[in-house]
């Protein structure tokens, strides 16, 4: 509910003026931190990712016990996910987007690691990660869970379909910090609902990052509602399958409203994060097959 808040108060405030066809846009520009303590602030995105974890969290455990997976091999889980996904989604980012920059010199290589940059005078300054990408999260994440699935022996499959069930809602929190933070924007245009993001410009722009968020929150009931209805394709790779289809063939489609994360892609018939998806495409439609025809043969 509190995400809802600074959501509730910019559509509150936003004027209706003579802008493209004079339509009523939103005008964004939270406060990036939710709240302050003193000199310590949380931001909306660090809350956000937080909120997305918790939720995986609470849900994974709730599919082991449904399944009768033994508690000690749900505690690893938690730690092997997060590290793969946060390591892949830095370097996909570093290597993906900005190879020229981070491969160039040890201190920027560095810097794909540590959370710090190296300013003009050569000082370190905590930074942040400030670039992170889904599809390098994605990849690291799968071998992830297979080290994961090597240690604790819980099936490789069954590991990827339970996190596939309930990772899009995590993914709908993220895209939500994306959008307090005002970055990973959209392209120009007029329908009524465009956000102008007042830290970037003055321009009416898709609000990309929301599309995903709901994009991703519809997938998840997707998913949970198939894995209700049909719970004997965990094991089959049938879940992990349809997550990665639906979130890569969105991920495809929705680029079209959204600015160029680099320089590179400009000009580009298909920019990096189409042409990245489109593995991603085929592997999930690959065991959507797979988990369909276990079942029909078990059946």
């Amino acid at each position: 509910m509190s995400l809802l808040i600074p959501l509730l108060s910019q559509l509150a405030s936003s004027p209706l003026g003579e802008v493209g066809r004079g339509l009523l846009f939103i005008h964004w520009n939270p406060d990036v931190f939710a709240f302050s303590i003193g000199s310590f602030g949380i931001r909306w995105y660090s809350l956000c990712w937080c909120i997305g974890l918790l939720s995986v969290f609470l849900l994974e455990q709730r599919l082991f016990k449904e399944q009768q997976i033994p508690d000690e091999k749900f505690d690893p889980l938690f730690l092997y996910s997060f590290l793969g996904i946060l390591i892949g989604a830095r370097l996909g980012h570093c290597i993906f987007y900005e190879p020229e920059y981070f491969l160039s010199s040890w201190s920027h290589a560095i810097e794909m690691i540590l959370p710090f940059k190296q300013g003009a005078d050569g000082a370190w300054h905590f930074t942040g990660y400030t670039g992170l990408a889904s599809h390098g999260g994605t990849l690291m994440f799968i071998v992830a869970l297979w080290l994961y699935s090597r240690r604790t022996k819980v099936p490789f499959l069954t590991a990827l379909d339970n996190i596939a069930i309930v990772t899009p809602i995590c993914a709908a929190a993220i895209r939500l910090g994306n959008l307090m933070n005002s970055e990973i924007i959209g392209k120009p245009t007029d329908v009524p609902w465009a956000f102008i993001f007042e830290r970037v410009d003055q321009l009416p722009r898709h609000p990309g990052q929301l599309y995903e968020a709901l994009a991703y929150l519809l997938f998840f009931f997707i998913g949970w509602w198939f894995y209700r209805h049909r719970p004997e394709r965990v094991g089959t790779g049938f879940f992990f399958g349809l997550c990665i289809f639906l979130i890569f063939t969105f991920r495809f489609f929705i680029e079209y409203t959204k600015e160029v994360q680099v320089s590179f892609e400009n000009g580009m018939l298909f920019n990096m994060g189409q042409l990245l998806s489109v593995p991603f495409i085929l592997f999930g439609a690959y065991f959507i097959w797979k988990g369909c025809r276990v079942k029909s043969v078990n059946s």
